[in-house]
């Protein structure tokens, strides 16, 4: 029996039959020398005992490099987005800044025939119509949704191993899709403990109560989990962010730090800092003098009564002080190499978030449109605050994906970030 599941640009074909498992994609060993790791070298990729290797692309190589579409269907990764799926991933991640709570896989359409998936991260929902067979195929509602095939990310080699003082490389760093490294160099901030100030959709701090992670990462041991990542695991690129502190570098000053450390340990890998605009905007030099290619400078919402409604800490730094920030950053580290996440699900009016993302390419800073996600150990969750519809979020999405066409930006270009790796949102399916 054949039935169809309606999708953004036509209708994917589904059928009721269980189908045959993709192939998984080939072993390679891993490198140990960063340059090929990277794809300077005569070969690219790596991997490691108990994970699947996914392989490291140059950018020459990459759809997203040569301009082409993402072959998974805008409406189905919306869909997906939002939903989740209720299946067992092999890499997850629960609390902690930024998207969590979710599972790591691998999206792949049709027209992927170098098997090259999208990496994206899919928040784990028992209740989700979204599921996969007994043979590893999706399904929705129990329908098979042919021509996408979901592959886990597994579990990285270099989880296994710890600093000489016995603490565990996952705790310090973790895998976030296929081939980045995220840390929070800081997991604190000085608005959390207040929940008149707290950001309602954050946990920054839940993976520190639950002893999966340390207060502060120290930067010779961020390096020692580079160097392993990349050696191990085919690392490409690693994002740093940091709880907000008090002083005037609003925690730039440790970050610094750990970019000089990793980059002493690993010339040469792409790295992405996250801040808050600090006080004195020369830490965003000096974030740049230190080697990081790559900034995020988060607002969430332009929008000053969502901003009062969900972040109001943040809501105290108005919005002309973010863009003093971000158009010292793009004047820094260049176009496109600045970005900014923008929630979906908020309250803010469609029409606005498109108007607030246009104004940012326009200055040349990657609006990175993720939805809102209800994580739980939020306040927001508690509060019982739904996530997006998937056609508000398709809708934004769209929109923002054309403006960055047309501007010729695209999330690869940023070179590490959030941006580069576009596994949280939905941005790569319509070419941004």
């Amino acid at each position: 029996m054949t039935a169809y599941v309606e999708g953004g640009s036509g209708l994917l074909k589904a059928r009721r039959a269980p189908g045959a498992a993709g192939a998984p994609s080939a072993a390679r060993d891993p490198r140990d020398e960063v340059e090929a790791l990277l794809g300077l070298g005569p070969a690219a990729g790596g991997g490691g005992p108990g994970r699947t290797p996914t392989g490291a692309q140059s950018a020459e190589a990459s759809p997203e490099a040569t301009g082409a579409v993402t072959p998974i269907d805008l409406a189905l990764r919306a869909e997906l987005a939002v939903h989740g799926l209720r299946a067992t991933p092999g890499l997850s991640r629960r609390g902690g800044a930024g998207p969590s709570n979710d599972g790591h896989w691998k999206l792949a359409g049709p027209a992927t025939a170098t098997g090259c998936g999208t990496q994206t991260t899919l928040p784990m929902s028992p209740d989700s119509p979204f599921s996969l067979d007994a043979d590893g195929q999706l399904t929705k509602d129990g329908v098979v949704v042919e021509d996408v095939s979901v592959e886990a990310i597994e579990r990285p080699a270099f989880y296994d191993l710890c600093t000489a003082d016995g603490t565990r490389y996952e705790d310090l760093a973790r895998l976030h899709g296929t081939n980045v490294l995220a840390t929070t160099v800081v997991q604190t901030c000085i608005r959390y403990r207040d929940e008149a100030t707290r950001c309602r959709f954050c946990t920054i701090e839940e993976s520190l109560r639950a002893g999966t992670t340390l207060q502060v990462k120290r930067p010779e041991d961020l390096a020692e989990v580079a160097a392993a990542a990349v050696r191990l695991d085919g690392v490409t690129q690693m994002v740093m962010t940091t709880g907000t502190s008090n002083g005037r570098d609003r925690g730039a000053k440790h970050l610094v730090r750990c970019v000089e450390a990793v980059l002493a340990a690993v010339p040469g890998l792409a790295i992405q800092v996250q801040i808050e605009p600090p006080l004195d905007l020369v830490w965003i030099d000096r974030l740049h003098e230190a080697g990081a290619a790559a900034v995020g400078i988060h607002v969430e919402s332009t929008d000053e009564t969502v901003r009062a409604r969900w972040t109001p800490g943040k809501a105290e730094v108005p919005i002309a002080r973010y863009e003093e920030a971000w158009r010292r950053a793009v004047a820094v580290f260049g176009p496109n190499r600045v970005s900014t996440y923008l929630l979906v699900g908020l309250g803010e009016e469609p029409d606005h978030l498109v108007a607030d993302a246009e104004r940012l390419i326009d200055m040349g800073v990657y609006p990175f449109v993720v939805p809102y996600r209800p994580m739980d150990g939020s306040l927001a969750f508690g509060d019982g605050v739904p996530a997006p519809s998937p056609a508000e979020l398709r809708a934004v999405t769209g929109r923002v994906a054309r403006a960055l066409r047309h501007a010729g930006m695209r999330g690869i270009d940023q070179v590490a970030g959030c941006a580069a790796c576009g596994a949280c949102s939905a941005l790569g399916a319509d070419g941004g």
